[in-house]
């Protein structure tokens, strides 16, 4: 640990305990998982989003999600609509792709997973039924326009969300599941106590060593995440678990600097739009590290802590999968950074 991370020493800060109702432990066999996620029919949910009407779709990537509060669980609940099952010789194979996708979710049980809560199998409908996380995404906080309704994160803040989303990577690993790319649009927010939790999406979630055959699918995929998708990903279409540690890099650097991963919109170089680009040249030079503070911080971070996160960010996007830190070590450091900013007094940069 010490070899990668050699400035990092021993600190004693409180970090926020996960969620109550989360549990985490081995999932349950196979026979058991089918039967913990509940079944709903297409009326219930038909009725719990007015018939899947406008107002209560989900703002964000992911299409044909919606929000609605489901009498027989008592909560607001995500749903994402997958597809009709139309034709009837694709049936057979649909619902058994439907079914193993419903086994792989329920199985994964975490504090730092947004959990499945059913699913719908109703005729032609094919619908998953998620936690609904009302604080949005990581992105919507870090990136909203400064008019929008939308605190700021602090530093210990970012730093815990950091900590949360290496836990549940790492949980996901050793799961043998891997993201095919996260991105901070993956990473949902939970508040409790005072706290923002962090909650990895389960749309993204592939087996480690899965490809992206399809090669339509894999154009699209690489120009929606381009700027966090790992190189070795982009090049051999196989999801890694080295892969997840790259795109969780730049998502690090997301949150120390406030950039986009990848700007469309923004005019000049292509380094100038993308953040690795950028970022690069700046890790190089310890006198440049000030600069790549997120200004909406206004220097409200310990300098030390800024230094020690920008290494961890600095081993997870190596070029080289093999040079790239396990994401045990990265649990590791981001812990010894997580705190409670009442504990300790943010410090400024000289």
């Amino acid at each position: 640990m010490e070899a990668c991370f050699p400035c990092f020493g021993p600190r004693k800060k409180k970090v926020p305990p996960p969620p109550a109702e989360a549990t985490s432990g081995d999932p349950p066999h196979r026979h058991d998982v089918a039967a913990a996620a509940r079944t709903f029919s297409f009326e219930e949910l038909a009725a719990a989003t007015r018939s899947f009407g406008e107002d209560r779709l989900v703002a964000g990537k992911e299409p044909c999600m919606y929000q609605g509060h489901l009498k027989s669980v008592n909560q607001v609940v995500a749903m994402k609509q997958q597809h009709l099952v139309d034709h009837p010789e694709s049936t057979e194979q649909r619902s058994s792709e439907f079914l193993a996708r419903v086994l792989m979710l329920n199985a994964l049980r975490h504090p730092n997973l947004v959990n499945l809560i059913g699913f719908c199998a109703d005729g032609s409908h094919r619908i998953l039924v998620h936690e609904y996380m009302p604080l949005g995404s990581l992105e919507d906080h870090l990136h909203a326009d400064p008019s929008a309704d939308k605190a700021r994160l602090d530093w210990s803040t970012r730093m815990n969300i950091a900590a949360g989303v290496a836990r549940g990577l790492e949980y996901l690993h050793d799961k043998g599941v891997a993201y095919r790319c996260l991105t901070s649009s993956d990473i949902l927010l939970q508040d409790g106590d005072g706290y923002h939790y962090p909650k990895l999406s389960q749309y993204g979630l592939a087996k480690v060593r899965q490809f992206i055959e399809d090669p339509g699918e894999a154009r699209a995929f690489a120009r929606t995440t381009f700027g966090t998708l790992a190189p070795d990903t982009m090049i051999t279409g196989k999801v890694s678990m080295a892969a997840d540690v790259y795109s969780f890099g730049v998502v690090l650097l997301e949150m120390i600097t406030g950039r986009m991963a990848f700007n469309h919109s923004a005019a000049g170089a292509e380094e100038d739009r993308c953040l690795l680009g950028w970022a690069r040249p700046l890790l190089q030079d310890r006198a440049e590290f000030r600069r790549m503070a997120d200004p909406a911080l206004q220097g409200r971070y310990p300098s030390m802590d800024l230094e020690e996160t920008l290494a961890v960010a600095s081993m997870c996007i190596q070029q080289d999968p093999a040079m790239r830190s396990p994401i045990s070590a990265v649990v590791t450091a981001l812990a010894r950074l997580a705190y409670d900013q009442a504990q300790e007094p943010h410090g400024h940069l000289s």
